[in-house]
């Protein structure tokens, strides 16, 4: 199964191209990273894939079943339940404990159910093995506990896709090999990813494809 397919795409920001000719697939179960410098067409990437931005031009641009070529404003809240977002900042809502935000985002995707609710909440972070009281707030947490935690918002809606920019990022060598072996956990789960990323220890411990941005174009690499 196929949860990214592109074909033959350019993506225009203002009308000037910052992509062209893109072709990228993505199956069920495989982890691919993408590289390049800041500026260079990652970021485009990843919001086409959101359903952000219209390609200028495309032969085929499917995500998760849904057409991004076509894709209405009423569809969009469905792709984007079926996809997980990872930040480099975590962006976990401060004024807010840590049970309060992953609350918000299941009813926000439509939850009502308290008790299912709760059931959720506590299986997404025994998944991601945060151990720490849930009225703590994001500021009380270490870079590594609050990535934890974003990490398990991504999951709360078990999405087929999680998209990772820059997951290791704000962390420190040792916790960022602790969110690799959790990444390595996702996909062994069969959660495809895409992890877009400049550190290059991240992809040596990982396994998957790697595509480069760079001069309006996406293109795999091989490893060294």
């Amino acid at each position: 199964m196929l949860v990214v397919e592109i074909k033959n795409t350019s993506i225009s920001i203002n009308s000037n191209n910052v992509l062209t000719d893109i072709n990228f697939e993505l199956k069920k179960g495989d982890m691919k990273f993408l590289i390049g410098k800041t500026g260079s067409g990652k970021t485009t990437f990843i919001n086409s894939i959101f359903g952000n931005l219209t390609p200028s031009k495309s032969d085929l641009f499917n995500v998760l079943d849904f057409n991004i070529n076509n894709i209405t404003n009423n569809d969009i809240p469905f792709l984007r339940r079926k996809i997980g977002f990872v930040f480099q900042d975590f962006k976990l809502l401060n004024d807010r404990n840590i049970h309060e935000n992953l609350k918000f985002v299941l009813e926000a995707t439509g939850w009502t159910n308290l008790n299912e609710i709760n059931n959720q909440i506590d299986k997404v972070l025994k998944l991601v093995g945060f151990n720490n009281p849930l009225d703590k707030f994001p500021d009380e947490l270490s870079g590594g506990e609050q990535q934890r935690v974003a990490i398990a918002r991504s999951m709360l809606n078990e999405p087929e896709l999680i998209i990772a920019d820059e997951p290791t990022g704000n962390l420190d060598p040792e916790t960022s090999s602790e969110i690799i072996s959790l990444f390595k956990k996702l996909n062994s789960m069969g959660t495809s990813l895409i992890i877009a990323t400049h550190d290059y220890n991240l992809i040596l411990k990982l396994e998957g494809q790697v595509y480069k941005c760079e001069d309006g174009s996406i293109f795999e690499v091989k490893r060294k």
